[in-house]
């Protein structure tokens, strides 16, 4: 069965907006090299969701329409506040070419492995220009789906990927393409407007190469998978006056600044992996700047004032 964007949005048209932290949406894109395809799905909510009342849908180099061998049904429950990460399933060691196997470090972060079969289900072997959507529904009626959120932007054809110069105009940097883009804290819910007039990646998200050579080797760059950091959780966690803390630049080349830290008596960075990589005892300062001599990756900024309250902001260093 064929759905087309006018359908999608009717069905959204006819119920309410989600709100903030109320819905499921993608925390985290990976689009690497070769099969190296996945995507982080984080639940903002307080109680767990099943996720086989949800699929994924591609719309291919700037198609408005999609069909069932567009899309996949997800599978699993999703605990509150957690991730599920989905990998394409390409696992065959001798794989070659367009069946290359998924890189062992990406496979050992996926919570479950889909489209295996191209000409079953395409959903997953999405490129930098390629629209994704999260949506609420079955695979066997697309045309009655709910869209839940979106990546691209559906009809659009950029050519090899998005880039820092929208709208869109065959320039600037790509950044959709062989890279992992992470949804800034602050995104608190999915994109649900089918027709938005651009799609600007770095508006949301944070743009990291997605492979990398360390040492004279080249590895995946998906140490962010896993865990996402939002201001869904830390609304709970943090103080009731909480005052605005931001982390700039970001992403950064390891220098950094934190405003907004007066508060605050103990400021702790680690990395994805949770391990301790700086820290400081801060004497009221508003301004506290870290030079980290760190690789490339997700850090984590934690503030602790001295009735325990913590605040917790994400870094990225380029």
């Amino acid at each position: 069965m064929k759905t087309t964007l006018l359908l999608i949005g009717t069905a959204i048209a006819s119920m309410s907006f989600g709100q903030s932290c109320s819905e499921l949406f993608i925390s985290e894109y990976v689009e690497g090299w070769s099969n190296n395809k996945a995507l982080e799905i984080y639940n903002p909510t307080g109680a767990p969701i099943d996720l086989s009342a949800y699929m994924i849908i591609r719309y291919s180099n700037g198609s408005t329409t999609a069909t069932a061998g567009n899309a996949v049904q997800l599978t699993g429950m999703i605990a509150a506040n957690d991730v599920y990460v989905a990998v394409l399933e390409k696992l065959d060691t001798a794989g070659t070419g367009q069946n290359a196997p998924v890189w062992d470090s990406l496979q050992v972060r996926a919570d479950g492995f889909y489209c295996p079969v191209y000409a079953t289900s395409n959903a997953f072997y999405f490129n930098g220009n390629d629209a994704v959507v999260l949506a609420k529904g079955t695979v066997a009626n697309i045309g009655s789906s709910v869209l839940v959120d979106l990546f691209g932007k559906i009809g659009e054809n950029p050519g090899v990927a998005w880039t820092t110069d929208f709208p869109y105009v065959a320039a600037g940097v790509e950044v959709t393409k062989d890279h992992s883009l992470i949804r800034k804290s602050t995104v608190t819910q999915g994109q649900t407007n089918p027709t938005i007039s651009y799609f600007d990646p770095l508006a949301e998200y944070d743009s990291i190469p997605a492979v990398i050579t360390v040492g004279g080797f080249t590895q995946g760059n998906w140490s962010s998978l896993g865990s996402h950091t939002c201001d869904c959780l830390l609304a709970t966690d943090e103080i009731s006056d909480n005052p605005v803390v931001s982390v700039y630049p970001n992403p950064s080349t390891g220098k950094f600044s934190i405003k907004g830290a007066e508060r605050f008596t103990n400021i702790i960075i680690t990395n994805a992996l949770g391990q301790k990589v700086s820290s400081v005892a801060n004497n009221s300062n508003a301004i506290v700047t870290f030079d980290l001599k760190a690789k490339r990756g997700v850090y984590f900024v934690r503030l602790t004032d001295n009735d325990g309250n913590k605040v917790t902001r994400r870094v990225i260093i380029k």
